[in-house]
């Protein structure tokens, strides 16, 4: 008959000798020295080693060799020093537990990999069996570190007067953005809910409801398209604030990141960040979320080159484009093939190609350097501060953004070259005053570049409706070493801004009442001047634990194709469930 355990698996130390204790968790191991066994005894908290001698308690040793990797077991026993077999690489490793008794308590099947910090198994594999894999040492940890870093946001905001406050999963579908996940109704037939892509409507509800500061740790679901860092279903540090402006914002966030790396990393993160406005962020590091852990900035040259002798530049700069470019310091050994891979990094980023010229001691060597005059190259050199062993890599385009994106993915490709992107520094950021407005090419109008709550920078109110793509946003986001971790923005307030905002968007009176009539009903009831943001917990959890991807910091992930491997999902419903819901399948 099993007990409850006295300890668990982490905590025994050289202070516990001589105490009587009983463990339980899965066999790691099992190994049989004759007249000796080993079984290394683990749960989540960590490993403790437990001895079994066939001299003195036979029927325990006969139990102990017996038992399959992974089965769990209960033992008691006495804890006993290792002496000269003292483990140093386990905090448990100066003693042992020497076993009076041991209960199998379930037995393991063949395990389709081994439970090890290392495996060679495909991930196809380890999401099929993700309940063996959450066994194993990294991803325990980095589960683990979610709920610590939970806990401390929680205490944080808790302590800055925030109130945590729950909202819909079953919600209006708006589709101004990405797309939803659609729910349909049965006791309203052919009619639909929406997951939630934000919280973000109710949470200004709850502004003009009184609540002043708000904060969820809450689901959001988008149904689109995936990437590393991207799951349908995911996790955002969600808050709003009342009578805010930006600094009080930038105030909190700080704040709370800060708390958070001390508590769960021991690492000082230094404040205030750094703010950056969209526009600089394009031009010097081709990004809206710069890595800033490595110079190396973007320098656009575009005047210099206008009357240049490469055809190249002089097309880009006349048909209203821009020619930017990076220098690579002390690049003489660099290779063809290293320049070929980042010509091809450019192309994949939508450049149609890459310049580069060396600066050798006996003149100028490249690609294009001969179409170049000493007087070009002087001039470029000095705005570059470009010296003898430097490369000087150019990306020219007629589309701006497409120059400049490009450079930036061939810059990133060069820090990682180089070595520039220290995993151990923390570079913060805030991005701030994003377009208001991107033009999609789909529908032939403007969009929000965020949603369409946001609230524009008031000296560009003027033009709101007559050059909507100039307008900028009081919106900012904060960035990590090149990820964005969360974004926001002050809302708007007003009723007379948000009829413009919906004007400048092509979006009717009719249209807007269809889609959002109750927050604009709510809205003539007082609404305070508010603002938010939310961070993405996946994200942060991912680099905080150097995870390669935000699956490995998730209990139960999507694959990028938004299947579950082991639960088999999505997957086809019954016929009577289908009648119920009013729904027939278009095969």
């Amino acid at each position: 008959m099993e007990g409850v355990r006295t300890h668990n698996c982490g905590e025994l130390r050289a202070s516990d000798i001589g105490s009587a204790v009983m463990l339980q968790g899965w066999a790691a191991s099992v190994r049989d020295h004759g007249g000796c066994a080993f079984i290394n005894l683990r749960d989540r908290f960590g490993t403790t080693q437990i001895k079994f001698d066939s001299a003195t308690n036979p029927d325990a040793f006969a139990i102990a060799v017996g038992v399959k990797a992974e089965s769990v077991v209960e033992v008691s026993g006495t804890v006993v020093s290792r002496g000269a077999n003292a483990n140093s690489r386990i905090p448990t490793g100066e003693i042992e537990v020497d076993a009076g008794s041991i209960i199998v308590l379930s037995v393991s099947r063949p395990l389709p990999f081994p439970i090890a910090d290392e495996v060679d198994a495909q991930e196809v594999t380890r999401l099929t069996y993700r309940y063996l894999d959450l066994r194993r040492g990294p991803l325990n940890s980095n589960i683990v570190m979610r709920s610590t870093v939970c806990k401390l946001i929680r205490d944080y905001l808790q302590g800055q007067d925030f109130l945590e406050i729950e909202t819909p999963i079953l919600m209006k579908s708006t589709p101004e953005g990405a797309r939803d996940f659609l729910v349909p109704s049965r006791v309203h037939p052919g009619q639909f809910y929406a997951l939630p892509q934000s919280p973000q409507t109710f949470k200004q509800l709850l502004m003009v409801s009184g609540f002043d500061r708000y904060y969820q740790i809450a689901r959001c679901f988008r149904d689109e398209d995936l990437r590393a860092d991207r799951q349908p279903e995911f996790t955002q540090i969600d808050m709003e604030i009342s009578f805010a402006v930006p600094e009080l914002i930038y105030a909190i966030i700080e704040g709370m990141l800060k708390h958070v790396w001390k508590h769960a990393l021991g690492i000082d993160v230094q404040t205030p960040f750094q703010r950056m406005p969209y526009s600089e962020a394009m031009e010097r590091y081709g990004s809206d979320k710069p890595d800033l852990r490595f110079g190396m900035q973007m320098v656009t040259i575009t005047e210099l080159v206008r009357n240049s002798g490469f055809k190249v530049f002089t097309d880009a700069t006349a048909a209203g484009g821009v020619v930017t470019a990076i220098k690579v310091p002390e690049a003489e050994k660099w290779s063809r093939k290293d320049i070929d891979g980042l010509t091809q990094v450019a192309t994949d980023n939508g450049a149609k190609g890459l310049a580069w010229f060396k600066l050798a001691p006996d003149g100028w060597q490249g690609s294009a350097a001969k179409f170049l005059s000493d007087e070009d190259k002087a001039v470029i050199a000095g705005a570059m501060q470009a010296v003898s062993g430097d490369m000087i890599l150019v990306v020219a385009d007629a589309r701006p953004a497409k120059a400049r994106q490009a450079m930036g993915a061939v810059r990133l490709k060069v820090g990682d070259r180089l070595g520039l992107r220290d995993p151990k520094k923390m570079a913060f950021l805030w991005v701030t005053e994003f377009p208001m407005f991107e033009f999609d090419e789909e529908s032939q109008r403007p969009v929000a570049t965020h949603h369409p709550f946001t609230s524009p920078v008031p000296d560009d109110l003027p033009i709101l409706e007559s050059d909507p793509l100039k307008v900028r946003a009081r919106a900012y986001d904060v960035v990590l070493n090149g990820t964005e971790l969360g974004g926001g923005s002050i809302r708007i307030h007003s009723s007379d801004v948000q009829r413009r905002v919906f004007k400048a968007m092509r979006i009717s009176d009719e249209a807007a009442r269809v889609k959002f009539g109750f927050l604009l009903d709510a809205f003539e009831y007082g609404p305070p001047p508010h603002g938010g943001i939310a961070l993405g917990l996946d994200r942060m959890i991912m680099l905080m634990t150097g995870a390669p991807s935000i699956r490995d910091v998730i209990a139960f992930p999507k694959t990028t194709s938004a299947s579950d491997l082991m639960t088999d999902s999505p997957s086809d419903v019954d016929d009577d469930q289908l009648r119920d819901l009013h729904i027939s399948i278009r095969k």
